[in-house]
């Protein structure tokens, strides 16, 4: 035997006293209960991001308030269309009497009637803003007092009002409002009312938004996540479920898209100030489709996956899950396909592009919502929307 064969014997001889290692464990079927507690770590992560986001606005606001200028103004406005993004990644968790049905209201009303607020186009002394004196001081209690009062367009509080402090009325067919750096001036009546008022509402939503994420904060006892995940999985199950298919039928597709195509009304559209309606939808699909996924990426690029609902389905109804899988997607990717400015795509007649694309987008949640509900009794959940 040569030397080169005796060195090959030497290697097997080697290996074969190597001990065995176990073959990786499969990884374990999901269930009821770690799909629930990856969703709520899901909801915990994303409201971070949220918070934060809304912290990184808050910082671009003051700095601009403090130094007003077309500049400032500009950052302050990129802030504003930073910090929705997570934000509306998280509106699928509304609909089953969770934290964000009790804070939404205060966050995210619409449409926000904008004379209720400040000065419109032909009147100069509208809003609470230029009525120094019913309204003396403008302060968090009065803010919130005055949310929804007496009307739900009346809206005082959340994303909304800011955004109208930050662009002002939109008058423009191709672009968003463009309110003067001048109105946080002294050369503006009541500049530093508008100030005050801007700063109050800010600092209402980043505090409305800790209190999401005490809501969903992990190893606690007494917040909305322990009684989820303490509760029976079915119910807790069924609330997830019908928060996405509440979400993407008959708000989605009906309230944010249809009452805006047949009413063509741009005061009908999600965030109309600053034009970003298109990609409100996008990022509420996208959010829709991270929490049947089980996964979410973070601000910061840190990708976060999980059991899902996808793969609890999957267990029961492989083709079902396939078929929903695939009509989110389609979703998603009917929102992508609507063309901004959203306050142009609704107008003309039905055969234009932009109001067709609307439309695939209204079937495209219907359809998804549907099965939704299909998926809910292939789990064992009956589900009324």
């Amino acid at each position: 035997m040569n030397s080169l064969s005796n060195s090959r014997a030497l290697l097997c001889l080697a290996l074969a006293l190597l001990p065995l290692r176990p073959a990786p464990a499969a990884p374990a079927p999901p269930t009821e209960a770690t799909v629930l507690a990856h969703y709520a770590k899901l909801v915990h992560a994303n409201a971070q991001d949220a918070h934060a986001a809304a912290q990184s606005m808050q910082r671009a606001i003051e700095a601009m308030l403090k130094s007003p200028s077309a500049d400032t103004l500009a950052a302050a406005r990129r802030a504003w269309l930073a910090a929705r993004v997570p934000y509306l990644q998280l509106e699928a968790t509304r609909f089953y009497d969770g934290p964000m049905d009790r804070l939404d209201p205060l966050m995210n009303a619409w449409p926000a009637d904008e004379n209720y607020i400040d000065y419109v186009k032909g009147d100069a002394s509208a809003g609470v803003i230029n009525q120094p004196a019913k309204f003396p001081r403008l302060t968090p209690e009065l803010l919130l007092t005055l949310n929804e009062k007496e009307g739900k367009r009346n809206i005082a509080t959340g994303w909304h009002p800011i955004e109208f402090l930050l662009w002002g009325q939109d008058f423009s067919a191709t672009g968003p409002g463009n309110r003067p750096f001048t109105d946080f001036t002294p050369v503006a009546p009541n500049h530093a009312r508008r100030a005050e008022y801007l700063r109050v509402a800010t600092t209402l939503l980043v505090g409305h938004l800790g209190e999401l994420v005490a809501h969903w904060a992990p190893d606690r006892a007494d917040n909305y996540r322990a009684e989820l995940l303490k509760a029976p999985p079915a119910d807790a199950l069924a609330r997830v479920l019908r928060g996405l298919g509440a979400f993407s039928g008959p708000e989605l597709a009906g309230e944010r898209l249809t009452v805006a195509y047949e009413t063509k009304e741009q005061e009908d559209e999600h965030s109309c100030f600053s034009d970003n309606t298109h990609n409100d939808f996008i990022y509420d699909a996208l959010g829709l489709q991270n929490l049947f996924l089980g996964r979410y990426v973070r601000t910061d690029g840190t990708r976060l996956t999980g059991p899902s609902l996808h793969d609890l389905l999957q267990a029961r109804n492989a083709r079902l899950a396939a078929r929903l899988t695939k009509e989110i997607e389609a979703g998603l990717a009917a929102a992508r396909g609507i063309p901004a400015p959203f306050d142009q795509a609704i107008l003309g007649a039905d055969t234009k592009p932009g109001r067709q694309a609307i439309k695939r987008a209204i079937a495209a949640f219907w359809t998804q919502s549907r099965s939704i509900v299909e998926a809910a009794g292939a789990l064992g959940i009956t589900l009324k929307l």
